[in-house]
């Protein structure tokens, strides 16, 4: 579609105006573009009058590359120019398709415009109504922008309460962060002060050893809660050696027995008193913690600190740790009095061993290394009026006192049994009997040899004990394991049997109990075995020299690495040979 107006006056310049318009709006033209093409063409008509002369305004409808799309182009030119081919004025917008005109029509029929003034300034005139649209709608937006910028505004406002509300939250959270991971690092440092006091206690209390408690302090404390130890302890050994000097605040916790602190500063320590730092380290705080027993205090543990100091919590574990040493040191002073007496107790027991031609005899006892060291272990020998030496070896049930008590009563029995005369079996029996009256939840093992001058034998019995081992002159080893007799005080009527065995000169036979041979994992039997060879290793020269040294080297290597829980007894019977040599060919009859 093409349409061609001619301009010369202004009447056609409003026409042509009042046209393009009507054939824009038509095509479907929206009202902004449409409104900006006609200012720009009413511009362009205005240059054209001021000008002067013809001018033609061309309006074209083509369709586009695109489907159902047109593009609709105006020309204004000079018809002078015509001749040179190029408009004065070009412009061209792209529409929908074709559009109907005004009237209705096709926009392939020409459009009717006014022809006399006063049509054509109505025309004209109405032409502003799009301006006029455009303006209200170019206000309406305007109060959409306003309503928008408002809630903009609010929504701003709001994003600011609540990155404030978010700020808050996230200082909080913080806040909470910050107290968790202090409670977490008190409750953690609490469980270490915990758990090192609870392991301090038992290497404190596991021994009853002062020495070994005294010990156990700096290895505990230092270098972690201490730079250096010292211990105070209040023992009469202290005293005779002479008067100490010590810091006022050491003599102040062992007089009232409350810890004290020495420094040039105070240390504001729980349950700790503050005193002006000491004459004796001026440059040094000190920290003096009684070591508190059930009563007194046993001494003071003085420290000095490692790094910045102790805190509070240092300070009462410290002072805890203190009170728990001294307990355990209590109880091992104790414990080490009460064990001083049992042993003098058990040693005043044990007889000296008698004087007989012939017969050499050793004898060794070594308490239990646990426990209160008296129990109910015992040897003896002694003559009897026919010339005899009866050797015996015992061990009563249990330990402590009344052990030890009825081991003296059984032994004076015994004794006084063998005045009368009797086997070594006899004597046991009468013994069995004897112990069950008296004491009949109490039992006991024995196991007795009688040797005469006259005999070339040994005549011997057991109760429940481990048997006799003989070593030959010549070395041979053999295990006296004669049936034994049921152990002493059972409720059961027995008569013990003797036995007998040769004994050449140069012999040495064995007693001893259990505690020598018997090991908790392995039995009796490879301890028995361990005594033979140990036995029998001996040179027979050496036994008839010297029986004690003998004891001692068959001692040595039954109890290497062993922390018994029994007492150890050992007895030597040797005849003496002083013919005897080492000879492994010799035979005796």
């Amino acid at each position: 579609m093409t349409r061609t107006w001619q301009i010369t006056t202004v009447d056609d310049a409003a026409r042509a105006r009042i046209a393009a318009a009507r054939i824009a709006a038509a095509h479907g033209v929206p009202m902004v573009e449409r409104t900006r093409l006609v200012t720009d063409l009413s511009a362009q008509l205005r240059q054209c009058l001021l000008k002067g002369g013809g001018w033609r305004l061309t309006v074209t409808a083509l369709p586009t590359s695109e489907p159902h799309r047109v593009r609709l182009t105006l020309t204004l030119g000079a018809e002078a120019n015509e001749a040179d081919g190029g408009p004065s004025w070009r412009a061209s917008v792209d529409t929908a398709g074709p559009g109907r005109g005004a009237d209705g029509r096709p926009e392939d029929v020409p459009a009717r415009v006014p022809r006399n003034r006063a049509a054509l300034a109505d025309a004209l005139l109405s032409a502003d109504e799009d301006a006029s649209r455009l303006l209200d709608e170019l206000a309406e937006q305007e109060r959409l922008v306003a309503f928008h910028r408002e809630e903009l505004h609010q929504t701003n406002q709001g994003v600011l309460a609540l990155h404030a509300e978010l700020d808050a939250a996230g200082r909080i959270q913080r806040e909470l962060f910050d107290a968790e991971r202090r409670a977490r690092t008190e409750a953690e440092n609490a469980r270490r002060g915990l758990t090192f006091l609870a392991d301090a206690s038992a290497a404190l209390t596991a021994s009853l050893n002062v020495e070994e408690i005294l010990g156990h302090l700096p290895r505990l404390l230092v270098p972690d809660y201490a730079e250096s130890v010292d211990v105070w302890l209040f023992a009469p050994e202290d005293r005779a050696r002479g008067h100490v000097v010590r810091p006022a605040a050491a003599v102040a916790a062992a007089r009232t027995g409350r810890p004290h602190y020495a420094a040039d500063r105070p240390g504001r320590l729980p349950g700790v008193e503050d005193l002006p730092p000491s004459v004796l380290h001026p440059g040094q705080p000190l920290l003096c913690v009684p070591l508190a027993s059930r009563h007194t205090p046993v001494g003071v543990v003085t420290l000095t600190p490692s790094r910045e100091g102790w805190s509070a919590d240092d300070a009462v574990m410290l002072v805890e740790l203190a009170r728990r040493a001294g307990v355990a040191i209590d109880h091992a002073q104790r414990f080490e009095h009460n064990r001083d007496i049992a042993e003098t107790l058990q040693r005043a027991l044990l007889t000296d061993l008698p004087a007989t031609p012939g017969l050499s005899l050793a004898a060794r006892y070594l308490p239990a290394t646990h426990g209160l060291n008296i129990g109910g272990d015992w040897y003896d020998a002694f003559r009897q009026p026919d010339g005899g030496l009866v050797a015996v070896m015992g061990d009563v049930t249990g330990h402590g006192l009344h052990a030890a008590v009825m081991m003296s009563q059984l032994r004076t029995a015994l004794r006084a049994y063998a005045v009368d005369g009797g086997t070594p079996g006899r004597l046991l029996t009468r013994l069995h009997a004897f112990l069950h009256h008296l004491q009949p939840d109490l039992y006991a093992t024995a196991v007795i040899a009688r040797f005469h001058p006259d005999e070339p034998e040994v005549t011997w019995a057991a109760a429940g004990h481990p048997p006799p081992v003989l070593r030959a002159p010549d070395g041979e080893v053999r295990v006296l394991d004669a049936r034994p007799g049921a152990m002493l005080g059972i409720p059961l009527h027995q008569e013990i049997r003797d036995h007998t065995a040769l004994i050449p000169p140069g012999s040495t036979l064995a007693l001893y109990t259990d505690g020598l041979v018997e090991r908790r994992r392995e039995g009796i039997d490879p301890g028995i075995r361990r005594l033979a060879e140990a036995l029998s290793a001996e040179r027979a020269v050496d036994l008839d020299r010297d029986l004690e040294g003998a004891a001692d080297r068959i001692l040595h290597p039954m109890l290497r690495d062993s922390q018994r829980d029994d007492d150890v007894c050992l007895l030597l019977v040797h005849l003496d040979g002083a013919d005897t040599v080492d000879d492994p060919g010799r035979t005796y009859a």
